[in-house]
């Protein structure tokens, strides 16, 4: 985890100094395999990954060299013991289907302290081998921080753990593929502007799928 985030007193004393340590170990026991962390910027920045199963945030959170910021949905926040992990695993909740001005405006305070914000712009699973219509969420958040977005694509996670199975399946590779980093604070800041941004977005992941 990073220093440059906040993080709760659980986080730093019981989290922090093992993730350098289970990172590696994490990445070798689901074969996950990264491409381009030669793209990644420095300092806060947006990672905007395709979304097919559970274990995609920890894919990810192994796959980049720094801890990652999750906007999760609220749901999740819900679930015995996870829930009450998710606050010190550096997640941030977000209610679907409305504004949730108070969660934009903490994830734009974390952008600008340097901090590496993960959302799924499709907003929930989709199904194998396909892309879910991005929401506002992503473009919005784009253009109002002025921030660069990251694009990633996740590919096998959807075999090891798809949806309705409890347990992962340890016998297929994943692989990650990040993508050049990009600004769209160009776009106007309005929701026309964040429906470009967020299609514009979404059309970057689909590219790094075609490298897969």
């Amino acid at each position: 985890m990073s220093a440059d985030c906040p993080l709760s007193l659980f986080a730093r004393v019981f989290l922090a100094p093992f993730c350098p340590a289970v990172k590696p170990l994490f990445r070798k026991l689901f074969k996950v395999k990264v491409h381009g962390l030669e793209n990644l910027p420095e300092g806060g920045y947006i990672v905007a990954s395709n979304h097919r199963s559970h274990l995609d945030p920890p894919v990810l959170n192994s796959a980049f060299p720094k801890h990652l910021t999750f906007i999760a949905k609220e749901e999740l926040f819900k679930v015995p013991v996870l829930g009450a992990l998710l606050p010190h695993m550096g997640a941030i909740p977000i209610k679907r289907g409305a504004g949730d001005i108070e969660t934009l405006e903490l994830s734009l305070e974390l952008l600008h302290r340097g901090c590496r914000l993960c959302i799924f712009p499709e907003g929930t699973r989709a199904n194998p081998g396909e892309f879910l219509k991005p929401k506002l969420g992503v473009g919005l958040l784009a253009i109002k921080s002025a921030k660069p977005v990251v694009p990633v694509y996740i590919e096998g996670t959807d075999y090891v753990l798809p949806r309705g199975k409890k347990l992962p399946s340890l016998s297929h590779p994943i692989r990650v593929y990040i993508g050049k980093p990009k600004r769209y604070d160009f776009l106007e800041d309005n929701p026309k502007g964040y429906r470009t941004a967020s299609n514009l977005i979404m059309e970057e992941i689909k590219k790094l799928s075609f490298k897969s």
